[in-house]
């Protein structure tokens, strides 16, 4: 959609150890990056770097930036630019920074915070998995196209985003989530608890009999895979139960959506020991008290990146109806079907294409009023 816009907008990738700077025009970045420390437990030393990191990038810009555009971890009221709460890796946010109009004071230009979920799905709704899906649906003469997404992001914790018709869905109070559902296996336990980087350690140790085991995801998928010492089948257990955990959270997401699930985060690497437990708990039955069994999500599941289901999944249903007391055909495809993908961008280029689209979108609401 702004592949070809020319305007420049400041991003910021804000971690709790570092602060990365860039700024984008037409979807990708114009200078190289600037990385300072995050000085995240002491808020006044954290803001200095803000504005020195945004100003060195304003510096070596050839023209004047329209926005600075970024994510922040929340709990945050994100329309109104201000962060407060809970925060692991910002500590010194918690009693509440009005950090939006903070930056918008200083440099004068607008400013648009949301958090990582929200801005991946909208990159990969308008720049990644959804036009992607729909130039490939169009190849293929499907007349099939979707306007709805659902982005999952698979690291430290399980974020979510949600865009319709779209348009991302900030919801009323900046809370859009699903960490908060209920894990599948433990009721009083959160989802995220058993679908992010630390469930895959936990369960691993938990099989092994060695919960200090000290081995990252990278290490237990080069164990699954067979590269490396390790218990490959208690590895390969690891992934399969995350998967299996965030196909019961995603199912519950999508029933509500009804739109297509794409998935970031470096541990997407283990694709081929997460993704078949996943599609599995996504393509699940239940049943009512009468007995009738029921699909756990009412559309039919397609792996998006297998080619035999991506055309199983364009062709769906077609067939052609006669118009009751006439001669008159009409196209029918009775198939409800949705689609999970992993993300092509990668994680991080899609919440920055995400970033960028966004300030722009927000700029040109602003201008039609």
């Amino acid at each position: 959609m702004y592949r070809y816009d020319n305007r420049v907008v400041i991003t910021l990738d804000a971690g709790g150890t570092n602060l990365v700077f860039g700024a984008m025009q037409a979807n990708k970045f114009i200078v190289d990056p600037i990385t300072l420390p995050s000085n995240a437990d002491n808020l006044d030393k954290c803001l200095a770097t803000m504005v020195e990191g945004f100003q060195a990038i304003i510096d070596k810009l050839e023209e004047k930036p329209v926005a600075i555009s970024f994510a922040f971890p929340g709990p945050a009221d994100y329309p109104n630019g201000i962060i407060g709460g809970y925060l692991p890796n910002f500590p010194s946010f918690r009693e509440g920074v009005a950090l939006g109009p903070f930056l918008e004071y200083k440099f004068g230009i607008p400013v648009f915070i949301n958090n990582d979920g929200d801005l991946f799905a909208y990159g990969e709704a308008l720049g990644g998995a959804l036009p992607e899906v729909n130039a490939r649906l169009e190849a293929l003469g499907s007349p099939k196209r979707y306007k709805n997404l659902v982005g999952y992001t698979f690291g430290t914790g399980l974020g979510i985003g949600i865009v319709v018709n779209n348009e991302l869905n900030r919801g009323d109070n900046s809370c859009v989530e699903t960490f908060c559902l209920k894990h599948k296996k433990m009721p009083d336990i959160i989802v995220e608890d058993g679908a992010a980087i630390r469930a895959v350690k936990r369960v691993y140790g938990e099989l092994t009999g060695n919960p200090n085991h000290g081995l990252e995801p990278k290490d237990l998928c080069d164990i699954a895979d067979g590269k490396r010492e390790g218990d490959t089948e208690a590895a390969r257990k690891a992934f399969a139960e995350m998967g299996e955990i965030a196909g019961d959270a995603m199912a519950t997401a999508v029933t509500l959506i009804d739109g297509l699930i794409v998935i970031g985060g470096g541990i997407t690497g283990a694709r081929k020991w997460i993704m078949p437990s996943l599609l599995k708990e996504l393509r699940s039955k239940m049943h009512t008290i009468a007995g009738d069994e029921l699909n756990r999500v009412q559309m039919k599941v397609y792996d998006l990146d297998s080619e035999e289901e991506f055309k199983e999944f364009a062709k769906g249903d077609q067939r052609t109806l006669k118009v009751y007391g006439t001669d008159r055909y009409v196209a029918y495809d009775p198939q409800k079907r949705i689609g999970v993908a992993i993300s092509k961008l990668g994680a991080s280029n899609a919440i920055s294409v995400g970033a960028y689209a966004f300030a722009l979108s927000q700029l040109d609401a602003q201008k039609a009023q």
